[in-house]
């Protein structure tokens, strides 16, 4: 309890001190479907821990503008006009959990991630995926030193296209030096639910706190400084999974912004990507759309920048729809609104002339979802 309670006086604090400052270093929130079982899987079940036939892997990254640090997940009470925050993962099943090497955060080392399920396991992370190495996007994995299974026979050999790459040829582990998770008021029970037990539950399971959070003491930025994801959990299930999610996040001028899943008040920020739900179109999937059909043109550019978007057959309110450009640092240069979305596809012109040469990043909110590409002021 008192580190709980020594958790909320610091973000109560941080709040109070950033309560005046711009927000938007959040960019979005990425699902990655890491891996998805087969049959083959199950020989190592008697070694790893029971892994049903189906089961999905998924990776979460905070997507951040370069500059940025992520500092915390985190769930706190209601108190007064506040209607607190809560954090939380959601399985109609039951989580996997690695019965060799497994632990509420992923400490094993690369060599023993050949072993059986071991890559599978469930877990919260600050931008680890083993020690001593990153957990990057498969999609950003150069192929080297790809983890080569080891049970006999091979395991974790699934084609599933649902899964994207498969592990054989990346596996979405980049060395270098991680920070470590940092677990503040959260029950030595409730993170049992991630720990090397199995976890099949056919009732579902719940995972939830108001009142604690996993942290980066130091705050953590992404392996690439310029996209910087962090990779903050890695989650198993068969069933249907979904999280309610509450982040704070530090810019490059130490000013820190709390985004919330629901219920902002003061200056927190409510974001879309913060509630996710497997049966629904994933903001991975979304961002992989946008990003294939969003044309930036010319870049390097001078003068004007065309941004061309394709036809928007469920456009949501205008609300919220931006482009805005901003420096490498993350700092906000320009916003404007987002109007021109429509049932056929549409440009919209932007006026960089009155940037210095060098390197920017355009930021394109979509329907909730955010895009980001880079841009050159040549």
């Amino acid at each position: 309890m008192k580190k709980s309670y020594i958790f909320y006086l610091l973000a109560s604090f941080l709040y109070h001190f950033s309560s005046a400052q711009p927000l938007g270093g959040l960019e979005n929130i990425i699902v990655e479907k890491f891996y998805i079982s087969e049959p083959n899987d199950t020989l190592a079940n008697a070694d790893g821990g029971i892994l049903p036939v189906g089961s999905v892997t998924y990776r979460i990254y905070v997507d951040m503008l370069p500059g940025y640090v992520f500092q915390a997940a985190y769930g706190v009470p209601p108190t007064g006009s506040n209607p607190g925050h809560e954090l939380r993962f959601e399985t109609t099943t039951g989580f996997f959990n690695n019965t060799d090497r497994g632990n509420t955060s992923p400490t094993y080392t690369k060599n023993q991630t050949r072993l059986n399920t071991v890559m599978l396991d469930s877990w919260f992370s600050v931008g680890a995926a083993c020690a001593g190495h990153y957990g990057i996007e498969k999609s950003s994995d150069n192929g080297v030193n790809t983890t080569v299974n080891n049970f006999t026979p091979q395991i974790l050999q699934s084609q599933n296209p649902q899964a994207g790459i498969p592990l054989t040829q990346q596996d979405g582990l980049l060395a270098g030096n991680p920070l470590t998770v940092t677990f503040v008021g959260i029950p030595t029970p409730l993170l049992d639910m991630f720990n090397n037990t199995n976890a099949v539950n056919p009732g579902g399971m719940v995972f939830s706190v108001d009142n604690g959070s996993w942290a980066s003491l130091n705050g953590s930025m992404g392996s690439d400084s310029l996209s910087n994801k962090v990779l903050i959990a890695q989650i198993t299930t068969n069933g249907v999974f979904s999280f309610k999610l509450n982040l704070q996040i530090r810019s490059a001028n130490n000013v820190v912004e709390n985004y919330v899943a629901e219920n902002p008040v003061g200056n927190e920020v409510q974001h879309p990507a913060l509630i996710y739900n497997s049966s629904l179109l994933t903001s991975f999937d979304q961002i992989s759309k946008w990003n294939s059909l969003i044309s930036v043109y010319p870049n390097p550019a001078s003068d004007i920048v065309n941004i061309q978007f394709p036809a928007c057959e469920h456009r949501h309110s205008d609300t919220g729809n931006f482009i805005s450009i901003h420096g490498i640092g993350g700092n906000e240069i320009s916003r404007t609104s987002l109007t021109s979305l429509s049932e056929k596809a549409s440009t919209e012109l932007i006026d960089i002339s009155d940037l210095r040469p060098g390197v920017y990043f355009l930021r394109m909110g979509i329907n909730g979802t955010t895009v980001t590409r880079k841009l050159i002021r040549n």
